[in-house]
């Protein structure tokens, strides 16, 4: 047994505090997790219960910031992984903020991605778009499943819209048609869909 020496508010953030044990800080708590397992100066306690209430405390205080995160724009796991990983947090404290984000349904990667298409598809093609999903954790088979929604013709007319606006202003000589090919292929647009926009313009062969 281990006795609570000093229960001291933290100097930073109001809402929580610092517990000293036998003379030294043992560990910082919520005010709220402190007050609701009646922890006070003098008492006597095991350091496994120590390390349960603290583990509470931490998930209460994670949760909570990945809500507030999320409070902004929707996010996938992989990105309140990296943030709460940037916030100093446990893997355990993590697996369990996801775990409970998951359940109230604010955490859900398959339909992030289908959301994120049919934004994206508006300005870029489906193999810049499949890109920017991998990299915010999104599996291969959610891809799949959402890109199935962005059908050729889909793609072709925002391939279209987009190359009208790059042209604008500009001559349709051979070397500005060719940029304006390869510019749509930053886009994320496969070969057939930039030159299907761009035959609809004027007679291109990119060779």
């Amino acid at each position: 047994m281990n006795e609570i020496t000093a229960i001291m508010p933290q100097v930073k953030d109001k809402t929580r505090c610092n517990i000293y044990i036998d003379g030294r800080f043992y560990c910082g708590l919520t005010l709220e997790a402190a007050v609701k397992n009646r922890l006070k100066v003098g008492q006597t306690v095991l350091p496994e219960r120590l390390a349960e209430i603290q583990l509470e405390s931490e998930q209460a205080t994670a949760l909570d910031k990945a809500l507030t995160h999320l409070s902004a724009t929707r996010k996938t796991e992989k990105q309140i992984r990296t943030f709460l990983e940037g916030k100093g947090y446990l893997s355990a404290v993590i697996e369990y903020t996801v775990e409970k984000l998951r359940s109230y349904g604010f955490l859900n990667d398959g339909e992030y991605a289908e959301a994120y298409v049919e934004q994206a598809a508006k300005r870029k093609g489906g193999r810049l778009i499949r890109m920017e999903l991998k990299s915010k954790g999104i599996s291969e088979t959610e891809i799949d499943e959402a890109l199935d929604n962005l059908d050729g013709e889909t793609e072709l007319r925002t391939a279209t819209a987009i190359l009208q606006k790059y042209m604008r202003g500009k001559s349709y000589d051979r070397e500005t048609l060719q940029k304006a090919y390869r510019h749509l292929m930053s886009k994320g647009y496969d070969y057939d869909t930039a030159r299907a926009a761009l035959s609809a313009l004027c007679d291109y062969d990119e060779e």
